[in-house]
C-alpha cells in the first residue's frame, strides 16, 4: 500500500495536519482506528469501503467518501481488495470551516462527503482527482478545493487557542484553568467546543492524554503498566485500564498483542502507525 502525504500551505496548515493519497491493498479485512485528536475527510476514488463506527450505529458503505469529526471511540474500516483515496487529517478544530452543520451532529456518526458538500460538487471533484497525473497533482487539486471552501467561523480562535494549550500539555489540564485563561465561562467554552470540534474540552483532553500515552509505548519492549499509568497522570493502573478499554475496546495487554501482530505480519506497512486488525 502506498501512502503519500504533505502539509498544505498557509492558512490551511493551521487547520490541517496533512493531505494524503492512499492506494493499494489493506493488510486485513477489517482495521480498527482508535480515537485520536483529529477529524478526517476521505474522498474515495475506488470501490466502496465500509465503516462500523459504534455498536449503536449500523455498519454503512461509503462510495464517495466519508467525513468523521474527532471521535470518542474506535472506528472499524473495511477496505476493498484494492483501495484508492485522497484525504485530509484535520486538527481537532480544523474541519469546522468546511462543515454546514455543527460538528456535534457528526460525533461518532460518520456521513458521506456528499452530505457535507453536495452530490454534484463531490462528483466533479472526484472526476478531477481520478484523471489527475499522480498523487502530487491530486493533493494540489484537493488543497485548491479546500482553499476555495474555506470560510470564517465564529469562535474558532478561542477553540483553536484552547485546544493548543490542551495539546501542549498532552491533556494534563483542568477545565477550570482553561476557561479562566480564555476569559470565558466553562459552559461557553464547552458549547463552542461541541459546535466546532464535536466534543467538550474535557473529552478532547482525555483523548490527547490517551493518545500521547499510547504513542510513547514501545510494543517491542517489556512494559511496566503501572509506571505508564503513573507517568501519564492516571489515578492508578485500574483507571488507566478502564480508559484504555473505553477508547479501544481492548485491555492494554491485548492491545499490545494485536499491535505486535500487525507489526510482525506487516513490517514497514504504510498504515503501521496506528490502525490495528479488528480483534
Amino acid at each position: 500500500m502506498e501512502y503519500v502525504s504533505r502539509v498544505p500551505r498557509p492558512p490551511l496548515d493551521g487547520l490541517i495536519d496533512d493531505l494524503y493519497h492512499l492506494e493499494g491493498a489493506a493488510p486485513y479485512a477489517w482495521l480498527t482506528l482508535p480515537p485520536a485528536p483529529n477529524a478526517l475527510l476521505v474522498l474515495n476514488l475506488g470501490a466502496p469501503f465500509r465503516i462500523r463506527a459504534s455498536d449503536d450505529v449500523e455498519m454503512a458503505e461509503y462510495a464517495d467518501g466519508c467525513v468523521l469529526t474527532t471521535p470518542t471511540r474506535a472506528v472499524e474500516f473495511s477496505y476493498p481488495p484494492q483501495t484508492r483515496s485522497v484525504g485530509v487529517h484535520f486538527k481537532p478544530w480544523g474541519l469546522a470551516p468546511f462543515l454546514p452543520m455543527p460538528a456535534a451532529e457528526l460525533c461518532d456518526r460518520p456521513v458521506t462527503v456528499e452530505q457535507v458538500w453536495g452530490r454534484r460538487a463531490v462528483a466533479e471533484l472526484r472526476d478531477r482527482l481520478t484523471t489527475a497525473n499522480g498523487p502530487h497533482e491530486m493533493l494540489a487539486l484537493l488543497e485548491a478545493e479546500l482553499m476555495r471552501r474555506l470560510r470564517e467561523i465564529s469562535g474558532l480562535g478561542l477553540v483553536r487557542h484552547t485546544s493548543g494549550v490542551i495539546a501542549a500539555n498532552s491533556g494534563a489540564v483542568t477545565i477550570g484553568d482553561l476557561s479562566t485563561s480564555a476569559g470565558v465561562s466553562s459552559t461557553h467554552l464547552a458549547q463552542r467546543f461541541k459546535a466546532l470540534i464535536g466534543v467538550t474540552p474535557k473529552r478532547l483532553a482525555r483523548t490527547y492524554r490517551f493518545t500521547s500515552t499510547v504513542f510513547a509505548i514501545n510494543p517491542a519492549e517489556p512494559i511496566d503498566w503501572s509506571a505508564v499509568a503513573g507517568t501519564a497522570g492516571y489515578f492508578d493502573q485500574a483507571h488507566f485500564g478502564h480508559e484504555f478499554r473505553a477508547f479501544t475496546g481492548l485491555t492494554p495487554t491485548r492491545y499490545i498483542e494485536v499491535r505486535q501482530r500487525f507489526l510482525r505480519e506487516n513490517p514497514g506497512h504504510a498504515l503501521d502507525g496506528w490502525p490495528l486488525p479488528a480483534d
